[in-house]
């Protein structure tokens, strides 16, 4: 399923017009982080539950609150990685869906969202996951490609996964009998493998020499 086709329309949404009242209903009544509303159709942001639930006035309308009022939302063309940078950055589980006229489609939920991520071949399908890290200023991701591609290594999905100042890490899924060869092409590149393999005939060697230099140490 496209995930386009989670957009979903069962929640109640509010207007300014609307009481505190049948705001806080809403947040008691449904796992939501934010309140939806719109005015003509349009979205004009979200109150947050934290914020409807300190407000003592229950007759008021949400108008006297439109300060409290934060601005995020989606398209139909926004990414899977966006929509969970979107739901992370406002600290979120529900996100409204727009037009390029900020008409209001619907919204995502958040464990939706989750379960499309779930079944995306990074995830699901077997493999093994490859750390490197490397100086920022050194760094390739199309040089990381085309390594895993040289030892005809199945790549499932590459992202950079930490950050510094000077240096970054680089996560990969990969399909593969030889990841030992992979490993050690990437450190003739000078890339630092940062998970351990135990086919990493490199480490074991390692291993092997720490071993005989502390059997002669204690002779």
């Amino acid at each position: 399923m496209h995930i386009n086709d989670y957009i979903l329309k069962e929640i109640k949404i509010l207007t300014l017009s609307d009481s505190v009242k049948s705001a806080k209903k809403l947040c008691k009544n449904l796992p939501i982080t934010h309140v939806i509303v719109l005015k003509n159709n349009k979205l004009l942001g979200c109150f947050l539950e934290s914020d409807i639930l300190t407000i003592e006035n229950k007759k008021s309308n949400l108008q006297e609150y439109s300060d409290l009022l934060v601005c995020f939302s989606s398209d139909k063309k926004t990414s899977l990685l966006a929509l969970l940078k979107i739901f992370a950055d406002n600290d979120t589980n529900i996100i409204p869906v727009v037009d390029a006229e900020k008409n209001y489609l619907g919204y995502y939920e958040l464990n939706d969202v989750l379960d499309v991520f779930a079944n995306n071949p990074f995830l699901f399908h077997d493999g093994e996951t490859l750390i490197i890290e490397k100086q920022k200023i050194d760094a390739s991701m199309s040089e990381v490609v085309q390594i895993v591609e040289a030892n005809n290594v199945k790549l499932l999905g590459v992202y950079i996964s930490s950050e510094t100042n000077d240096k970054i890490q680089i996560t990969l899924k990969v399909i593969t009998d030889e990841m030992n060869e992979l490993i050690q092409t990437f450190r003739r590149y000078d890339y630092h493998v940062i998970t351990t393999h135990e086919d990493d005939v490199y480490l074991d060697d390692l291993k092997n020499r720490s071993d005989y230099l502390q059997k002669y140490l204690n002779m």
